[in-house]
């Protein structure tokens, strides 16, 4: 699902971190906008649980040495496919765009957003409705500012009316949050819910940033999107 089709014409506009091998060299000047592949792993990551418990005579090349390399330095330890935009802003400013939140969020929250010190995010994009896209929703508290009354400005999220609704399945105290007389207010991330269309031929708009939805086979009869976006450099994930 994560291509670069090309890297070098990426680089003229963006930095990418591409935290599945070896780092990328970022801007000097910190003036680029950046795109951090928080994870490029399949829906049980790497390395395997099963592999490491049950070790193999001699032990797996890739999934034994993934427990003992920094994360920077760490080409066989892979979270689930998450792609956070780092985008630099006209005004100077910044905002954060992260498309999909699978299992590992929060360890991709403890790995990448300490590193190169990603202070929120924006913008959710969900690409669909599996669970290592969408399973790491309720951590979103983690990076909104907290409040014990759960008095913070919703994150906005775009999804389609398929995942929409496989997400109020899934989470019904994030999508249905009217609080009866006398009931606790409990901390949850909170999200306003944009509803897109998954027709290329109609674009959103998130954080200031077009979108383009690119509708992709996921599996025998299963639509999944992908994204265009980037204004300088054209970005097709």
């Amino acid at each position: 699902m994560t291509h670069f089709p090309c890297q070098r014409s990426l680089l003229n506009s963006f930095s990418v971190r591409r935290n599945h091998s070896s780092p990328v060299p970022m801007a000097s000047d910190d003036s680029q906008s950046a795109l951090t592949f928080l994870g490029t792993g399949g829906s049980g990551s790497v390395p395997s649980v099963s592999c490491l418990i049950q070790p193999s005579d001699p032990p797996c090349p890739v999934c034994s040495p993934a427990l003992f390399l920094p994360p920077e330095k760490n080409p066989n330890y892979r979270c689930n496919s998450s792609l956070l935009f780092d985008n630099r802003l006209s005004d100077g400013n910044r905002s954060y765009i992260l498309i999909d939140v699978g299992k590992t969020f929060r360890e991709q929250v403890l790995r990448w957003f300490t590193l190169y010190k990603i202070p929120r995010v924006d913008s959710i994009i969900l690409s669909h409705d599996h669970a290592d896209a969408v399973l790491g929703l309720d951590d979103i508290r983690s990076v909104q500012p907290y409040s014990p009354t759960n008095d913070v400005d919703p994150a906005p999220i775009y999804l389609t009316q398929f995942t929409m609704e496989s997400v109020a399945m899934k989470f019904p105290y994030l999508v249905h949050k009217e609080v009866k007389e006398g009931q606790e207010v409990r901390r949850v991330a909170k999200f306003e819910w944009r509803i897109i269309d998954d027709n290329c031929e109609k674009s959103f708009v998130a954080s200031g940033l077009q979108f383009v939805p690119l509708p992709v086979l996921h599996g025998k009869g299963y639509i999944c999107l992908g994204f265009l976006f980037g204004e300088k450099g054209r970005v097709a994930y």
